[in-house]
């Protein structure tokens, strides 16, 4: 097979794919062009880990990594990187064979072809990431890279500290033990307990297995938080875009 041809060369010598930084952090929504340039002169621009301070420089912002302040700036790319908010009772695959309501029926409306990263029990609801990077939805989803994920459960019963504890200083399962990375109440009330905790592992049920070891059994389950992507406000049922911080940060965790 031929080697790929090199990128035509512009008047000055430059790809045709090169841009002007300064222009290039502008059009990213980091600031304006004349507090792009003003980051670059004082040496918080950095291109492929060296400092970038002359105004004009070009860069392929398909492949350069780019940080502001020692922010990732995502690489230009036909990818698409989204979050969404399951509802309860949606399966997290692309199509089911007894013909329940699927992650499918939440993204007809878009032309590429998705993976879920991960998945969450149909009876749990709560924050996925999808994509169209093959690549960075199967590293994300390993374990190895240790991205943690908040749950907030609600259980049977009054938490004790002593739970608390025990949940922290690690529960071993059927299949292997689990760490936890936190755990906090939330709330109090009459026969039941709202937690929070911190885990980075995806075994199948692993959060409703944990809480029922230690005798709380879950009642109602949502995950809010991957990584910097935080569930917040999106209502069930909803998709939105990643930010460049959180798409940046992911990226870097992931070492892509």
């Amino acid at each position: 097979m031929a080697e790929p041809s090199p990128p035509e060369a512009g008047p000055d010598g430059t790809g045709d794919h090169e841009v002007r930084l300064q222009k290039l952090l502008a059009q990213s929504g980091v600031a304006s062009r004349r507090r792009c340039e003003e980051l670059m002169l004082d040496g918080k621009v950095t291109v492929d880990g060296e400092v970038v301070t002359r105004l004009g420089t070009k860069v392929d912002p398909r492949t350069a990594l780019i940080r502001v302040e020692g922010r990732r700036l995502p690489p230009v790319s036909p990818n698409v990187y989204l979050a969404l908010n399951k509802p309860r009772g949606v399966v997290s695959t692309m199509s089911d064979p007894q013909g329940r309501r699927t992650l499918s029926d939440l993204v007809a409306e878009r032309p590429e072809r998705l993976f879920h990263v991960g998945r969450l029990d149909t009876d749990t609801s709560g924050l996925l990431v999808l994509t169209n990077d093959g690549d960075f939805a199967q590293r994300l989803a390993h374990p190895s890279y240790e991205v943690d994920k908040t749950y907030v459960a609600e259980v049977r019963g009054d938490v004790a500290k002593a739970t608390l504890a025990q949940l922290r200083e690690g529960v071993t399962l059927e299949d292997g033990p689990v760490t936890v990375s936190a755990v906090r109440i939330v709330q109090r009330g009459s026969g039941k307990t709202i937690v929070e905790l911190v885990i980075h592992e995806g075994r199948n049920r692993i959060v409703r297995r944990l809480l029922d070891h230690v005798g709380h059994p879950v009642t109602q389950l949502t995950r809010t938080r991957i990584g910097p992507v935080a569930l917040g406000q999106l209502k069930a049922g909803e998709l939105r875009e990643l930010t460049n911080d959180e798409l940046g940060e992911l990226l870097d965790t992931t070492q892509l």
